[in-house]
């Protein structure tokens, strides 16, 4: 089998970067171009010397008819970059995987509200695939375009999944209290993600509304999906932790019935995820740590139901810059290309 011709479009950046490690070892593909308009023509291991002996390419400027000649482009870019180049690259017959929000939203108005600006190929967003492979699995294996789920989208959905599809929970009152590390705020220069500002340090933020909430909102409005549900209601509030890496998610819901024990949700749990290869259901009364998902793109949880009552707490820790983005998008490219899910992400999480 021939190997898959990729292009990265963006690839100075923390996704970016993440991506080039992944893919640098994935046995299915062959990297052909990596573009940054800031960089070009640097040697990629001369920005990233941990790439050394692995790639052999240089940085070169983003040229649509240059990414024509690839399989697939992920877009590791801020987001309003992919929309404007997706169309031509679709209709020539590429695939694409968007690690940025451009396509996630599929109510464009909503998107341009959360977002800032104008949507340039709106008519895209209803063909592209929201890449949560535990839900979307089969329509991913077709897509011709892939929304990558953002980082905190990811941890939720996957802690509420379970509950939310078998009616498990009053969704009229939902919590998401996450905390994630630094690199989720990008490689870009900020005072505030500097190491004298952020370490020793702990707080909220964004807590009146955090853009990743209409992605959340919309995927468990979708779990949801039925005629006598209402709306889901979930408020959303995300931390910065001083730490490099990682998303612990903890959720909050009330139970619909009161005559559910937790060793059924523990069971529900464990064979809603038993077949998934990136989602870890650990024993009853277990914590999950970010450590134990370093570098991995795993996602842990564990589910706890406090003195018995009719509140259920999800646990949900993954590691942001792989489950929460690009090995996400390399098991969506995986599924897409009909090559074992695992490729390219069969590593074990870093301790200490």
């Amino acid at each position: 089998m021939a190997k898959i011709k990729i292009g990265i479009v963006g690839g100075t950046g923390y996704t970016g970067v993440e991506l080039l490690r992944l893919l640098a070892n994935h046995p299915d593909v062959e990297l052909q171009v990596i573009t940054s308009r800031s960089e070009m023509g640097l040697p990629v291991i001369d920005l990233f010397p941990n790439l050394r002996d692995h790639l052999s390419i240089a940085f070169s400027e983003p040229d649509v008819s240059t990414l024509k000649k690839c399989d697939l482009v992920f877009f590791a870019t801020p987001n309003g970059i992919a929309m404007k180049m997706v169309p031509e690259l679709i209709e020539a017959g590429v695939k694409v995987i968007d690690l940025a929000a451009d396509f996630r939203i599929k109510d464009i108005k909503v998107w341009e509200q959360w977002y800032g600006m104008e949507h340039a190929c709106p008519e895209y967003v209803e063909q592209a695939v929201y890449g949560l492979p535990e839900v979307n699995r089969n329509a991913i294996k077709d897509a011709r375009l892939i929304a990558n789920p953002g980082c905190y989208p990811t941890a939720v959905q996957l802690g509420f999944l379970p509950l939310i599809e078998n009616k498990l929970l009053n969704t009229g009152f939902l919590v998401a209290d996450c905390k994630s590390g630094v690199s989720g705020a990008g490689r870009g220069a900020n005072v505030g993600t500097l190491l004298c500002e952020a370490s020793e340090s702990f707080k909220a933020y964004a807590v009146p509304g955090h853009r990743h909430l209409p992605e959340i909102s919309q995927g468990l409005d979708l779990f949801n999906k039925s005629e006598n549900s209402g709306d889901v209601d979930l408020t959303f509030v995300p931390h910065l932790v001083p730490m490099i890496r990682g998303i612990q998610a903890t959720l909050y819901g009330k139970v619909s019935s009161n005559n559910i024990k937790l060793s059924e949700f523990q069971t529900l749990f464990e064979q809603r995820y038993a077949d998934e290869p990136f989602v870890d259901v650990l024993p009853a009364g277990s914590h999950p740590e970010t450590r134990t998902v370093k570098g991995s793109n795993m996602c842990r949880i564990a589910i706890h139901q406090p003195q018995g009552s009719d509140t259920i707490v999800i646990l949900s820790v993954i590691d942001n810059l792989v489950k929460g983005a690009a090995g996400q998008a390399v098991q969506n490219m995986n599924i897409a290309f009909n090559l074992d899910e695992k490729a390219g992400l069969n590593i074990v999480p870093l301790m200490p």
